[in-house]
């Protein structure tokens, strides 16, 4: 509808009728939207089908007393026991490193004092040398990394130099000492 023909102040009358209408029309509809809605709630479901009803439970839904269902979560065995695995490969990589003095990995001299290794795999060792004097002191930590980074799955890898408590032979394996002419 134009309203050329019409006065302004008329034609504001109208517009601003119109527009209360229209706002009083907008709040009424949604008062009975809301009604309408709460009713919706409160009324329970009826099914009109023969196979439904409403207080079945659906089949294969848990009853309010059962667990939900855990999906993929392994046990702790089984998380124990990969990560045993997992150890069981670093030390391998670790025992393919020889002090180039001795015949015996280093692993088997009892070089490697500890193997730390987080849910992310990062892995931390913690090593010695059989003497502070030893000329590999510079090259057998890097020579360790270098080969436990190359195992599958490990994240970073971090190998520390330590000295107390010092190496003695006892550290060594029965193995290493039956090599070495100690038994």
């Amino acid at each position: 509808m134009t309203f050329t023909s019409m006065p302004a102040s008329r034609a504001n009358l109208i517009s601003k009728k119109q527009a209360q209408a229209e706002t009083e029309n907008i709040s009424k509809s949604a008062s009975e939207l809301v009604s309408e809605t709460e009713e919706a709630i409160e009324k329970p479901i009826i099914s009109t089908s023969s196979q439904i009803k409403t207080s079945d439970p659906v089949q294969g839904s848990a009853s309010e007393d059962a667990e939900p269902p855990v999906l993929n979560q392994a046990n702790d065995s089984d998380i124990e026991k990969s990560q045993s695995q997992f150890e069981i490969k670093v030390i391998e990589a670790i025992s393919t490193v020889f002090d180039p003095e001795i015949p015996v990995n280093i692993y088997e001299l009892g070089l490697i004092y500890n193997i730390d290794i987080n849910s992310m795999n990062d892995v931390g060792i913690d090593m010695t040398l059989t003497s502070p004097a030893c000329p590999v002191a510079e090259s057998l930590p890097g020579d360790v990394e270098r080969v436990v980074k190359t195992v599958e799955g490990v994240g970073g890898v971090k190998v520390e130099l330590i000295w107390e408590p010092a190496w003695s032979p006892d550290r060594m394996s029965e193995g290493a000492k039956l090599e070495l002419g100690f038994m």
